[in-house]
C-alpha cells in the first residue's frame, strides 16, 4: 500500500512545500500540543502557521461550530446573518477605524485581494507601495505587490508595484543608521519615489512586521512617518494585520498601534487567528472607502454562519482570558530564553520579535550570508525533539519562525526554549 506521503506527491502540486525530510501527518491536537499518525506528542510553537491563535480544540469554538453545524452551515452573503453581523460588530469596534464597514473573506490572500480593489477604485489608479520582503498572499494581484522573491512566482500583475525601504531593520543600505536616521532616510526614500510616479499611487500596503519575511520590523514610529508624507499626496494606508493582529504582539492588539501616532489605517485586513483554524478573512474600511465600488458583489463563502461562529466564540475567549497580556508576558520571558540559548552559536545573527511572534535568523558564521542549510538542520532536530517551529525570511529561508498559540504556559515556554538550545547547539 502506498504511504500518505507517495499519495500526496501524485495528486498534489509539486509546489506545495512540506516540512521536514519525512513529512508528518498531524491527527489531533489540544491545547499547544498536537499528535502525529504514529502517536508521538509535540508542543507546537507555529500553531498552523499563525492560525491556532488560543489553543487547539478549545472547548468554546468547538462547541459554537457543533451547535451552528446543527441549525445551518451556509447561506451566503444574500441573506441576512446573524453570526456575520455580531462579529463584524465587534471587529469594527476593536479596529480603531471610524464608521468602518467590514466584509469577510475565507483567506487573508482574499482580504488582501479585496482591500487592493478598494484602494485602486477609491483612488483610480493601479499604482501600490509595497514594502521590500513584503508577502501579502497567493493570488495573481497579491503576489503582484510581494517583496519577497521566494513567494513570487511570476512577474506579471495588474499593478504597478513600487516598492519601499524600510521593512528591514537589520539589512540593506541603512542598516548601520540609528533609529531616528533609519526612519528620515526611509522617508526621503519614499519621498523620492513618489516624485518619480506619473499618476496618484493609490495606496501603501505593509505588514507591521513582516510574516514570511522573517518576522522582521522597522523601528515604531515608521509608519507613523509615512504617514503623514502618504496624507499630503491623499494615498490610502493599508495594514496587513494577518499575522500580528489579535494580540500576538504582546503590547498592541494591531501591529499599526507601534506606529500610533499616525492614527487607525484607512484600511486593515486580517485573517489565520481570528478562525482558529477556520477559514475566515476580512477587510476593515472606514466607509467612504469600503462604499466606492459601484458594481455588484456577493461572497458565496466569506462571513459563512458556521465560520463566524468559531470566530466569535474564539474572539470571546481571547479577550475574557486576555491572551495578549499573556503573548506580552510568557512571550517576554520565552525571547529572552531564546537570546540565551543562542548565545554563543556562530550560525546565529540575530533573535528578534515582539510577544510570540520571534524570529531566530541564521547565517554562516561570521558573515551576513544566509544559512537555509543550518535552518533545516534546527527546524528537523527540534522536531525530533518533540517541538514543531517554523522558517521564512527574505534571504533564503533562513530564519526560525516561532509563534504559539497565545495561551502558551511558561513552563511550556521554558521546555520549548529547552529544546530549541539543545537543537541550535547540535549545529
Amino acid at each position: 500500500m502506498s504511504s500518505l506521503y507517495d499519495r500526496h506527491k501524485a495528486v498534489i502540486p509539486d509546489w506545495i512545500a512540506l516540512y521536514y525530510r519525512d513529512p508528518i501527518e498531524i491527527t489531533h491536537g489540544e491545547g499547544r500540543h498536537v499528535w502525529d499518525a504514529h502517536g508521538r506528542k509535540y508542543l507546537d510553537f507555529f500553531g498552523g502557521i499563525l492560525t491556532t491563535m488560543t489553543a487547539h480544540a478549545l472547548p468554546e469554538v468547538t462547541k459554537a461550530v457543533a451547535e451552528q453545524a446543527g441549525r445551518i452551515i451556509h447561506s451566503s452573503t444574500l441573506y441576512l446573518n446573524r453570526p456575520m453581523v455580531e462579529l463584524a460588530e465587534r471587529v469594527a469596534g476593536l479596529s480603531g477605524i471610524p464608521d468602518a464597514r467590514v466584509f469577510f473573506t475565507t483567506s487573508g490572500t482574499e482580504a488582501n485581494d479585496a482591500a487592493l480593489l478598494l484602494a485602486t477604485t477609491y483612488r483610480g489608479s493601479n499604482q501600490i507601495l509595497a514594502m521590500r520582503n513584503s508577502y501579502h498572499g497567493r493570488s495573481f494581484s497579491t503576489v503582484g505587490i510581494t517583496g519577497n522573491r521566494a513567494w513570487s512566482p511570476t512577474g506579471l500583475s495588474p499593478l504597478q508595484t513600487l516598492y519601499v525601504h524600510g521593512g528591514v531593520r537589520g539589512r540593506g543600505p541603512y542598516a548601520g543608521l540609528t533609529d531616528e536616521r533609519f526612519i528620515e532616510a526611509c522617508v526621503a526614500d519614499l519621498e523620492d519615489m513618489l516624485g518619480q510616479t506619473r499618476a496618484g499611487v493609490a495606496a501603501l500596503i505593509a505588514e507591521p512586521i513582516q510574516g514570511v519575511g522573517g518576522f522582521t520590523s522597522p523601528p515604531d514610529g515608521l509608519y507613523a512617518a509615512f504617514r503623514r508624507v502618504l496624507d499630503r499626496h491623499g494615498i490610502l494606508w493599508i495594514s496587513d494585520e494577518v499575522q500580528t493582529g489579535w494580540g500576538r504582539t504582546g503590547e498592541h492588539f494591531w501591529g499599526w498601534q507601534a506606529h500610533g501616532q499616525a492614527g487607525p489605517p484607512d484600511v486593515l485586513t486580517f485573517a489565520k487567528g481570528i478562525g482558529n483554524g477556520m477559514s475566515i478573512g476580512g477587510v476593515v474600511a472606514r466607509a467612504e472607502v469600503m462604499n466606492c465600488l459601484d458594481a455588484n458583489s456577493i461572497s458565496t463563502f466569506g462571513g459563512s454562519p458556521i465560520t463566524m461562529a468559531a470566530g466569535l466564540a474564539n474572539l470571546s475567549h481571547l479577550l475574557e482570558h486576555d491572551l495578549q497580556g499573556n503573548a506580552r508576558r510568557v512571550g517576554g520571558l520565552l525571547i529572552e530564553r531564546v537570546r540565551a540559548a543562542a548565545a554563543g552559536v556562530a550560525e546565529v545573527r540575530e533573535v528578534r520579535g515582539r510577544g510570540l511572534m520571534i524570529g531566530i535568523e541564521l547565517t554562516e558564521p561570521g558573515t551576513d550570508r544566509a544559512n537555509p542549510d543550518a535552518a533545516a538542520a534546527v527546524l528537523e532536530t527540534a522536531r525530533e525533539n518533540g517541538l514543531l517551529i517554523g522558517k521564512g525570511g527574505g534571504h533564503d529561508t533562513s530564519t526560525l519562525r516561532i509563534a504559539p498559540p497565545l495561551s502558551l504556559t511558561v513552563a511550556e515556554a521554558e521546555e520549548g526554549a529547552a529544546i530549541l538550545e539543545q537543537s541550535l547547539r547540535s549545529l
